[in-house]
């Protein structure tokens, strides 16, 4: 530890100062909500191995898990203006996310009541809904307009015609969809998100980056390549000199929303003995790729006397992004300007709190293939707070066999990314060989072993 203090130790931990230990240290107040939550105890009882790749378990998923969740669909400004319009998929099922005449956003199911073609395969924006196969036609409201040969389809007759929808609510900017018409509201699902979130304002951004791209693994398993810290040991050596992994913190705040912090700035406790000065931790942060996304100046490397490097690359991040966007920042404590804080929503998103550019992340499966996944990758800035609201980026959607290097916008966060990536094709593989059976730490994993209880209730038979 840079400033030698001496650890606060948990004996169902890891044998170090906790987060909290360092939130105590920040050189300003910290949220309270930042401060350890629930850790309930849900066991440790080890995961079928079959349920990474079983088809049987897959097609489970597929019917009775993903039409009855909320699941981020796009971004409102993904769809600004009347007509525009986003394809949304999962597991087979296409909705068209559309902005209506009179600004309302449907969730339409992207099929023709004739013969069932898919009404539209590239996002756009149209003035209605017009079957490329045989001219059928709605509009952009979902409420039917046309049938060239009305006079063959009596069964028809005096029926609504309007295509089919699934519920839509909004939180932050973004757009979720439901295909349970009873569905829970979106706000009784993602309670404890929304509540900590409201202090960083996501409306107020836009989307700087997307990235989507393919994975050789099942969906479950590329979500849990994020769900842990500890992994850093051997599959990002890099970060060790300034970023505590070992001692993150983990909670289960309801049914649907974990979270893991992981604090910058300071050593993993897997190199304590190192004793890295402030200035070789915020050299190491030079090369990191979080740290340039929060505004390290990379040529200031001199910590001066004093001063712990998390307290200084905290105040550069308060200049650079003051400097970028117009807002003070000098009230934000360390925490949110240099930490990874992830909160994830159940089962497949990722949303980063604090008030630097925050990364979101998305799991899906690929189609149809238990073997295969989908990440997306977006960055989030604050809008300028003297200027217009930039448009969003548009989608870059890489190959399965592409690296994430060829996302250039994505900076060193690519190489993170392509070192996570290099495991999951293996782990997918060494599933099948194994013991049959996946086991997760009780405390650090605990957030994995919920994903799996919650995707086993849902898909149970009853």
């Amino acid at each position: 530890m840079d400033d030698g203090s001496t650890p606060n130790y948990r004996p169902d931990r890891h044998p170090s100062e906790s987060y909290e230990d360092i939130l105590n240290r920040d050189s300003r107040p910290v949220p309270d909500f930042l401060r350890q939550g629930p850790v309930p105890d849900i066991g440790v009882e080890p995961v079928p191995a079959s349920n990474y790749f079983s088809p049987e378990y897959f097609a489970k998923e597929a019917a009775r898990l993903w039409p009855r969740i909320w699941q981020m669909a796009c971004r409102e400004e993904d769809i600004p203006d009347v007509g525009d319009y986003h394809i949304y998929e999962i597991v087979g099922k296409s909705l068209i996310i559309v902005r209506t005449p009179t600004g309302q956003i449907k969730a339409l199911y992207n099929s023709c009541l004739h013969r069932g073609r898919k009404l539209v395969t590239l996002n756009g924006c149209k003035n209605e809904f017009r079957c490329p196969y045989h001219g059928f036609a709605w509009h952009t409201d979902g409420s039917f307009k046309e049938n060239p040969i009305a006079w063959d389809f009596p069964q028809w007759q005096d029926k609504d015609l309007s295509l089919p929808e699934a519920r839509v609510e909004t939180w932050g900017g973004f757009v979720f969809v439901n295909m349970d018409r009873n569905a829970k509201p979106l706000m009784d699902y993602i309670g404890p998100l929304a509540e900590h979130f409201a202090r960083y304002d996501f409306a107020n951004r836009y989307k700087s980056v997307h990235v989507v791209k393919p994975v050789r693994c099942n969906w479950k398993a590329l979500a849990e390549a994020f769900m842990e810290s500890h992994h850093s040991l051997t599959t990002h050596p890099q970060i060790l000199p300034f970023l505590a992994d070992a001692n993150s913190q983990y909670d289960l705040l309801s049914e649907y929303v974990s979270r893991q912090f992981s604090a910058s700035g300071v050593p993993s406790p897997f190199v304590y003995d190192r004793n890295y000065s402030p200035t070789e931790i915020i050299q190491a942060m030079g090369g990191s790729s979080g740290a340039r996304r929060r505004g390290f100046k990379e040529g200031e490397s001199a910590v001066p006397a004093g001063i712990t490097a998390r307290a200084f690359a905290a105040q550069q991040a308060r200049d650079a992004l003051s400097l970028e966007d117009g807002w003070d920042y000098s009230d934000a404590s360390d925490a949110e300007m240099v930490d990874a804080l992830l909160y994830n929503l159940w089962p497949n998103m990722s949303f980063w709190a604090g008030y630097a550019p925050n990364i979101v992340y998305r799991w899906r499966p690929y189609g149809m293939d238990p073997e295969a996944g989908i990440m997306d990758v977006m960055i989030l800035k604050r809008v300028p707070k003297h200027g217009p609201r930039p448009k969003p980026a548009p989608v870059h959607e890489l190959g399965i066999d592409e690296p994430w290097s060829n996302a250039s916008e994505l900076g060193g966060l690519a190489g993170i990314f392509e070192q996570d990536m290099g495991n999951l094709p293996y782990v997918q593989l060494g599933l099948h060989t194994g013991s049959g059976e996946v086991h997760f730490g009780r405390y650090s994993e605990m957030r994995i072993r919920k994903l799996h209880q919650l995707v086993d209730s849902y898909i149970a038979d009853v």
